[in-house]
């Protein structure tokens, strides 16, 4: 039996409406909460291997605000990029393309997670338009540099091996359950075990839901051959940066460094959490979001 959700009856308070929009010349789903016709809206970008589930927990605590979580191209329900590769000039270029589509330009605050504040972070920095930007663990220095930078060879050798043998050998072993399962080991840091056991349900749910391995390895090797630091000296608009102690990926000296990096920018830091604030803190994430927007209200719990 899966775990149930903690965060199932705040979600079912606010369900999700399904739309999907031609992009650059592929489909974009795209999930919906809160009211059509809320003044200030929030476009999310997922992390790397994930989908839009992976920040429904922190939609589940937002009311007032309209929110639009889309599956990013090769990941998810989306299709991949229609002729373009899945670079970070490629995603940001369909970010912009995105919210211009949703007649957002200009409009929508623009959230971005893991390999989505990455991506966030370039597309303003190549013209998109937003008043706010929030970054949920940015990526803040270069992974193939940083203190995790073999680990991030290891990996891109895996998945390079994975990518240059037989499809009926590779595919496997870039979904293999012992795979995703030695990934969320890594990354979840909460010592309940309901909730230790809810994260691990997700990653093995959705961890494996990209189109092929072509954009898998073209999308991983963008993760790591950039990150926000690239981009931040470029953006002045007021940003909200939400950072975690105990962050494998991105070091406080980094996430302070990132900071500084910013024209307007404020850095809040979780204590006794990892790279997974939107699964196990999205509730303070979501007290953040609702003070630096000065909008929406954060949900009671429910039972």
């Amino acid at each position: 039996m899966r775990p149930a959700s903690p965060y199932g009856a705040l979600l079912d308070a606010t369900p999700a409406r399904h739309s999907v929009v031609d992009v650059l010349g592929a489909a974009t789903h795209y999930w919906e909460y809160g009211p059509d016709d809320a003044e200030t809206v929030l476009v999310l970008v997922h992390g790397f291997r994930g989908d839009h589930h992976g920040l429904e927990a922190v939609c589940a605590h937002l009311r007032g605000i309209r929110i639009i979580s889309p599956d990013i191209p090769g990941f998810g329900a989306s299709e991949p990029l229609n002729g373009r590769a899945h670079d970070i000039e490629g995603y940001a270029l369909w970010l912009q393309s995105f919210v211009e589509a949703l007649g957002l330009d200009g409009r929508a605050i623009i959230l971005g997670h893991s390999f989505g504040s990455i991506v966030v972070s370039a597309a303003l920095a190549r013209g998109l338009v937003t008043p706010r930007l929030i970054l949920v663990n940015p990526i803040a220095a270069p992974a193939l540099s940083g203190p995790n930078g073999v680990l991030s060879k290891i990996t891109l050798w895996f998945y390079q091996l994975a990518r240059a043998l037989p499809h009926a050998i590779g595919a496997p072993m870039l979904s293999n359950w012992l795979v995703v399962r030695v990934m969320s080991l890594a990354m979840v840091k909460t010592h309940d075990p309901e909730l230790r056991r809810w994260v691990h349900q997700q990653h093995h749910a959705h961890f494996s839901s990209y189109a092929n391995r072509d954009s898998l390895l073209e999308a991983f090797e963008a993760s790591i051959g950039s990150d926000v630091s690239m981009f931040a000296p470029q953006i002045t608009i007021p940003t909200l940066l939400i950072g975690a102690r105990n962050d494998p990926i991105s070091p406080v000296p980094a996430q302070e460094r990132l900071h500084t990096l910013f024209a307007d920018s404020q850095l809040e830091i979780f204590d006794d959490v990892g790279h997974l604030i939107h699964y196990e803190r999205p509730r303070e994430a979501a007290e953040l979001i609702v003070r630096f927007l000065n909008a929406g209200t954060v949900a009671e719990p429910l039972s």
